[in-house]
């Protein structure tokens, strides 16, 4: 194992002694200084997963989720130096965390944020006018052919449980009293210009808008999805700048 190995291994394995070699300007004892650095790196590792993750942590409380996070970095380092990036397998983490089994809809409302974190950082790209969607549409018979672009921050999220309106209560700091737990959720999620928004979509549309996105043409995503309603479905689209571009060699 090579020095920097070692020491990156430490840094995250409290059970580890401090690596060899090390020194101390000042002359302080080189233990006690690689002690207060490895906390500091892992202090601020578990803070930007609360930072990712606020709402999840509002869920179990501020010492249980740092408890979890803390075994979460001690197990997963970080592979990038990017730390928007950094948590990816928090999720797979928590669904798998048993002393957080209690809270079933805990890793869906951490795949909701973390999909959050995901479309604000994702590509840009300019929405299509609606205009040249409307006379686009006005086509008939381009429509089975025609394919649509959809935003690169665009993700969905289908669950069994109500996410959004789990994670909606919690930006207004409300109780989920009022929410059916047993009623699931199909979320967008999306960035408009500057703003991550998240949205409640039908089923079908679900399945819909995960048909464009691997292609298929728009008359075929519809026929071939569970009912919905096409027309508010591609409204909400274009209202949320989600379309960039539509593909058609037939097109004027």
């Amino acid at each position: 194992m090579s020095s920097q190995t070692a020491f990156a291994t430490a840094l995250l394995d409290v059970q580890l002694p401090c690596p060899d070699g090390l020194c101390s300007a000042n002359g302080a004892d080189p233990a006690s200084r690689f002690a207060v650095y490895r906390n500091n790196v892992q202090s601020s590792l578990i803070n930007a997963l609360a930072d990712s993750y606020p709402v999840v942590m509002q869920l179990v409380g501020v010492e249980f989720f740092r408890a979890m996070a803390t075994i979460f970095v001690q197990t997963q380092p970080p592979y990038s130096p990017l730390m928007s990036c950094y948590g990816e397998g928090f999720v797979d983490f928590i669904a798998g965390f048993e002393p957080a089994a209690s809270v079933a809809y805990l890793a869906d409302v951490a795949r909701l944020e973390g999909l959050r974190t995901r479309a604000y950082h994702a590509a840009d790209a300019s929405p299509i006018r609606p205009e040249e969607i409307t006379a686009a549409l006005a086509h008939p018979q381009i429509l089975s052919t025609l394919s649509v672009v959809l935003h690169p921050s665009l993700r969905l999220l289908d669950s069994p449980w109500p996410v959004v309106a789990i994670w909606a209560a919690h930006q207004r700091q409300d109780s989920l009293a009022g929410i059916d737990l047993h009623r699931g959720q199909h979320a967008l999620v999306l960035r408009n210009h500057l703003d991550v928004e998240v949205m409640v979509i039908e089923p079908g549309a679900s399945v819909f808008i995960r048909q464009l996105i691997a292609g298929q043409p728009l008359l075929r995503a519809a026929e071939t999805s569970p009912s919905f309603d096409l027309a508010q479905t591609l409204g909400l689209l274009i209202a949320h700048n989600a379309i960039c571009d539509l593909n058609d060699k037939e097109l004027p």
